[in-house]
């Protein structure tokens, strides 16, 4: 989860009114933030990626204000129409076909907005940007360069000073010379040009997904900005640019829009307008259990930064940009609940005379599960998914019909299986370096084939041991399987002997209890064994817990 550092002298300065700081700490952990460290200068917590308005300060203050009831509703945001244009070229379609833009005026940075600024834009990168494959964004110093910009793309000879560096590179070499073109390189590479976006003269401004340009370097001296976002994504653009616009308006930049210029449309960015969702009143009570008037309603949500317009019967939410979270009427009654105040709800009993209890048959599970850790067993847990290699090929087992996955992305992952023995022979396989002997077992439900079930599935819950040691035994096994039924379910079990592909001839039983068949018990075959590369005797058995109550 992202982290953010508040500092208390910067979050008190926007903050509208004077407040504690011990007030600040506690108020934080109901916007839904954990605190992480607390010391004499900062508080650092952790956000939902959710919320990536809250990537820093400026948004956390944001709603903070809202929350103390310093700010109600939807901050109103300014784009002023600008002259600066971006043509973007044929050629990126098939690469990296999208771009949005903004310019920041009048900006008074210093030393810890630059930190927050990045931060923000890593997070983003991260979250919405799906490591820089959706969205990628570039921070540039406007002063130095000149528009007209041109998105577009250059042969893996060109060359340019990326940033931090004093020489220039060619976009082959940043690939593979620098830290963040070997980290993000795999987005572009493969393609026989790379996109770049460019200025009037030729100045790069950045090589996207990858790096800037060392011309547009911001430092404290920078007062306006250019923002470009690329990417595949054209809503995700959108919506980072609109955090992106809602912080520096914070931080008391002035919003100046951009034209994009594509060969078959215009786009002004950013776009800043609300979004609008009906409110649900009814919803809104029967998920609190609060009957809250309209009027308070309104009031909770406009503590959580959002408008509210009281239409004739109806209301209308009014959502700010930046908060691409909110998406549907039921992430307005986290909003209601958010201004309402957790600390405000009050515990009550629900209505009715039926008492819970626990399900039957995960106690048995968990019975079964104690028991065995008593008998000196250690817990697996495998994947439901298993090649057909371990199910059929290791085990000695003919081809049946099983439920397969349609074109699976992996070996290891073709079929559902119906039994668990070869999935602990392949955890033995998997750690014949560790010491013996080693005793395991899985509690699990498998899938069954079955025509007479409407869903043609039949799942069962089943318990499967593994012994493995240099004299593991038949005898072992069968008193560790009477123990564990008779401590378990206090009865007693019946062997027959039978053949099974899985087990050595003259080595396996079946099992009864009460006259029903549950399963197998036997010594492992030593071309199974052979097969798993296991190099010790393995005892095992499998059984149908749903037959045993």
């Amino acid at each position: 989860m992202p982290i953010v550092t508040i500092y208390y002298d910067r979050i008190r300065k926007l903050l509208k009114q004077s407040v504690s700081i011990e007030q600040i700490i506690e108020t934080l952990p109901y916007l839904g933030l954990d605190l992480e460290e607390k010391s004499d200068d900062y508080v650092r917590v952790e956000y939902n990626p959710n919320r990536p308005d809250f990537s820093t300060d400026y948004g956390i203050a944001r709603a903070l204000n809202g929350l103390l009831g310093f700010e109600k509703g939807a901050p109103n945001y300014f784009v002023e129409r600008g002259d600066i244009k971006v043509f973007v070229d044929s050629s990126v379609k098939s690469i990296r076909p999208y771009i949005v833009s903004l310019v920041v005026k009048g900006l008074k940075l210093d030393d810890e907005t630059i930190r927050q600024i990045i931060t923000m834009q890593e997070d983003l990168h991260a979250g919405i940007g799906r490591k820089r494959r959706k969205v990628s964004i570039g921070i540039h110093n406007l002063d130095v360069i000149y528009p007209p910009f041109t998105y577009t793309t250059v042969p893996p000879n060109y060359r340019f000073i990326p940033l931090n560096y004093t020489k220039p590179m060619s976009m082959e070499e940043i690939l593979r010379d620098i830290d963040v073109g070997r980290e993000y390189g795999y987005i572009v590479r493969g393609f026989n040009r790379y996109p770049i976006i460019i200025d009037s003269k030729g100045g790069v401004l950045s090589f996207p997904p990858i790096i800037n340009g060392e011309l547009t370097r911001v430092t404290s001296l920078t007062k306006n900005l250019f923002i470009d976002i690329t990417g595949t994504d054209l809503e995700a653009m959108e919506n980072s640019l609109a955090i992106l616009a809602a912080a520096f308006q914070d931080a008391g930049g002035k919003l100046v829009s951009v034209e994009i210029n594509y060969e078959d449309k215009v786009m002004i960015t950013p776009n800043m307008k609300p979004n609008h969702i009906p409110i649900d009143l009814n919803l809104t009570r029967k998920l609190l259990g609060l009957n809250l008037s309209k009027f308070e309603v309104k009031e909770c949500l406009e503590k959580s930064r959002i408008s509210v317009i009281d239409k004739d019967e109806s209301m209308i939410a009014v959502i700010p940009r930046y908060r691409v979270d909110i998406m549907h009427p039921v992430d307005l009654v986290e909003e209601v609940v958010i201004g309402y105040g957790l600390a405000n709800l009050k515990p009550t009993i629900p209505r009715g005379s039926m008492l819970g209890r626990f399900n039957e048959n995960l106690m048995k599970l968990d019975r079964v599960r104690e028991v065995l850790i008593g008998l000196g067993l250690i817990e697996v847990m495998n994947f439901n998914l298993v090649s057909r290699e371990i199910l059929y090929d290791k085990v000695r087992r003919k081809e049946r019909r099983v439920l397969q996955v349609e074109s699976p992305k992996t070996k290891e992952h073709e079929v559902l299986r119906d039994q668990l023995l070869p999935s602990l022979l392949f955890v033995a396989s998997r750690n014949l370096h560790e010491e013996y002997p080693q005793r395991i077992f899985e509690v699990a439900k498998v899938c069954i084939l079955d025509n007479r079930k409407s869903s043609r599935v039949r799942e069962e819950y089943h318990v499967a041991v593994l012994i493995a040691h240099a004299e593991a035994n038949y005898s072992e096994a069968k008193s560790l399987l009477t123990a564990f039924i008779q401590q378990a379910f206090n009865k007693q079990i019946k062997t027959k002997p039978t053949n099974h592909y899985m087990f050595t001839l003259g080595r396996v039983a079946e099992v009864y209890v009460n006259g029903k068949k549950l399963g197998w018990l036997g010594e492992i075959h030593p071309q199974v064994l052979n097969n798993f590369n296991l190099r010790v005797p393995v005892v095992a058995f499998e059984l149908n817990l749903d037959l045993l109550n």
